[in-house]
């Protein structure tokens, strides 16, 4: 006797698949602080070589002999250019770290906000994200640029290693004045990222308030501000004949 009126029961696997463990989430708190401390080594480094750059003032003796006496630093235990390697691979792996917990940051946060900015906050919220992110990577290409031009010389007109002088006046001399402007520009970026992350660092290392606000932005703002004037003031120096 045929049963056609019977449904037949759909065909159920005989054991659910165990679900995938979920890998440990990073904490914020943890990524902000990766990017304070990356921080503070790429600002401490700023800080030291815009001094180095500031010797040009002195002459051509003075600038050349700084950068043969950072290759000789420590050259009994590190060796020739020893010094400057250790140097290098911190910045290296200060950029890495800062870069990387920046982009987590930024897809967390842009995951976590699926209603956009209310009225009030939208201008605020945008300029914010656009100065760090088009900031961050217009730093990112300075930092390529001014590695193949003033470090390993492959786009210098003069590419001469260690003679520091004459690699920068030929580089800003006025009729390359575009250079001097991508300059000008580039420092710009870097003045609003860097004002902008100083701010952020405090915050995060908990030495804000707000009776101390307004003098902590203050103290970001006249740093940064000194900073990068200290560094416009070589390859403009150049450009209009001052050095």
């Amino acid at each position: 006797m045929s049963d056609r009126g019977s449904a037949k029961a759909p065909a159920t696997s005989a054991a659910a698949a165990p679900a995938r463990p979920k890998k440990p989430r990073i904490p914020a708190v943890l990524l902000k602080l990766v990017m304070a401390l990356t921080g503070a080594v790429l600002v401490l480094y700023l800080v030291v070589h815009m001094i180095g750059n500031l010797q040009i003032f002195w002459g051509q003796t003075a600038i050349n002999d700084y950068a043969v006496w950072l290759r000789t630093l420590l050259e009994p235990v590190l060796g020739w250019e020893g010094f400057v390697w250790v140097v290098r691979i911190a910045l290296t792996v200060s950029v890495i770290g800062h870069i990387w917990a920046a982009t987590l940051l930024a897809l967390r946060a842009k995951r976590a906000r699926p209603v956009k900015y209310a009225a009030g906050n939208k201008v605020k919220g945008n300029y914010t994200t656009r100065t760090m992110r088009w900031g961050g990577v217009i730093v990112l290409l300075f930092v390529i640029y001014h590695i193949l031009d003033l470090t390993t010389g492959t786009l210098n007109p003069n590419g001469e290693h260690l003679a520091v002088y004459e690699n920068v006046t030929a580089d800003f001399a006025p009729e390359r004045w575009y250079v001097t402007l991508f300059y000008v520009i580039s420092l710009v970026a870097i003045w609003l990222h860097l004002r902008h992350g100083l701010w952020s660092a405090i915050q995060t290392l908990g030495w804000n308030s707000n009776r101390r606000e307004k003098t902590l932005k203050a103290i970001a703002t006249v740093f940064t501000t000194v900073l990068i004037v200290g560094f416009l003031i070589v390859p403009i120096s150049v450009t209009f004949g001052w050095i």
